[in-house]
């Protein structure tokens, strides 16, 4: 399949992915975001994400598959690669010469449900812990992420570490934490988890009618302000010398509580 070949990297289409890559103001301002890898730009045309752009190296096209033919007939321009170029474009150790730019869904108004489960992460900046986070929520059956500040979902990092959950799974920001959290408090029980051993500890609690878990940022934990508007303040019972948990370890234990 004849396809426009870039071979230099100063390319301005390449410049643009590049851009796109680096920056999240970009991404913000254009409504795209780049995805590498045959695997992840397939899970995005499947979750019905516009596939704006495609490019591939001769390898990649020459392996050809069903995943492969997915992202041809979903993407809009297609452009050939040159080795070289890949390797510029590449943010992977093992690059397999398959990138795209994304268009951003537009985001649905949320609507909380009796009985839902939701986790609410309070500045979580680690793109890996923001992975780690969605990809157990995915499993586990979590019905939606809200994100306040921290990292973006379309971070390159976060959505390779998350294997593609934070395509499938409903995430939505909010401006206003307390205010979001008092909401789902109406419906769901609403809590934090915090190091302290008065708190009651999260295998105590009854999540029957729903439940909202709040996930600290990883210096900070939780705010004083989120701990206002919670309704229950839990501890994770802890074993030996350590202090606390990791917010990606501390957010799996608490959605395994509330989804049991």
């Amino acid at each position: 399949m004849n396809h426009t070949l870039i071979s230099a990297y100063t390319n301005e289409k390449i410049k643009e992915y590049r851009k796109l890559l680096a920056s999240r103001k970009a991404r913000r301002e254009s409504g795209l975001f780049p995805l590498e890898g045959l695997r992840l730009c397939a899970d995005a045309a499947a979750s019905g994400f516009p596939i704006e752009t495609l490019f591939l190296t001769e390898a990649a096209e020459e392996k050809g598959g069903e995943r492969l033919e997915l992202l041809l007939k979903a993407a809009r321009r297609i452009y050939t690669v040159s080795s070289a170029v890949a390797e510029k474009m590449a943010d992977t150790v093992s690059p397999q010469g398959v990138f795209c730019t994304v268009r951003m869904e537009t985001e649905k108004p949320f609507e909380v449900h009796t009985g839902g489960r939701y986790v609410v992460l309070d500045r979580v900046q680690n793109p890996q812990n923001l992975g780690a986070i969605a990809r157990t929520a995915e499993a586990l059956g979590v019905d939606a992420l809200l994100a306040f500040g921290g990292c973006d979902r379309y971070n390159p990092k976060a959505l390779r570490a998350s294997m593609g959950s934070l395509l499938r799974l409903p995430v939505f920001e909010t401006e206003d934490i307390a205010e979001t959290l008092r909401t789902l408090g109406k419906t769901v029980l609403t809590f934090a988890a915090v190091p302290d051993v008065s708190a009651q500890s999260v295998s105590d609690v009854n999540f029957l009618r729903g439940a909202a878990a709040v996930i600290g940022n990883e210096g900070e934990g939780v705010s004083e302000e989120v701990l206002q508007a919670v309704q229950c303040r839990v501890t994770i019972p802890m074993r030996g010398n350590a202090e606390s948990l990791n917010a990606a370890a501390a957010a799996i234990i608490l959605m395994w509580e509330m989804t049991k």
